[in-house]
């Protein structure tokens, strides 16, 4: 049977990325401006620079004949599919994104999308992070998702409240040491 026919992989039509997170069922997709920003640059680099290249390399390693035993023109068949995928998940993530600016938070002192918050637990253990959106977390660098467990305790909480964390390894209690927001 000739390969044109035959599906290289069960996942190659799948627009799901497997490595991004989901939004849970009936909530937006909110999302700070340089997190908005930062994946519209990715989307144009995609489409402007990367997919072209791609393509100017799967043409050239086509018009060397065989494509049966030719690495290049394989390697970019799947890089180009992986890259159209990736667009189609941005350009879907981007037109359902609703931006929120944290720097026009009336309620400084209480904790909603955009704050840094630090936080105590009852070990004294003193912890910062900064609640953004699905596709901008990351949480080695402290900023998490506002859907995150922890993120979701300490959302509504004001300076001084106590929270409760629920999560696998049990009940904790958050101390609220301080609510930040960026300069309006």
């Amino acid at each position: 049977m000739n390969k044109a026919f035959v599906k290289e992989t069960d996942q190659d039509d799948d627009d799901d990325m497997p490595d991004v997170p989901t939004l849970p069922a009936g909530v937006k997709n909110y999302i700070t401006a340089d997190g908005y920003r930062a994946l519209n640059d990715e989307l144009m680099h995609l489409m402007n620079t990367e997919r072209p290249d791609v393509v100017s390399v799967v043409s050239w390693a086509a018009s060397n004949g065989d494509r049966s035993e030719n690495g290049d023109y394989l390697y970019g068949k799947k890089r180009l599919r992986e890259i159209d995928r990736r667009i189609r998940f941005l350009t879907r993530r981007l037109a359902e994104a609703e931006v929120v600016d944290p720097a026009q938070q009336p309620n400084r002192d209480q904790v909603f999308f955009g704050a840094t918050v630090s936080y105590s637990t009852a070990d004294g253990q003193e912890t910062t992070v900064t609640i953004v959106g699905v596709d901008e977390a990351e949480p080695l660098a402290g900023r998490i998702s506002w859907v995150s467990p922890v993120a979701r305790a300490l959302l509504r909480a004001h300076v001084g409240d106590t929270v409760n964390l629920r999560s696998p390894a049990g009940s904790q209690e958050l101390d609220i040491l301080d609510v930040t927001y960026p300069d309006p």
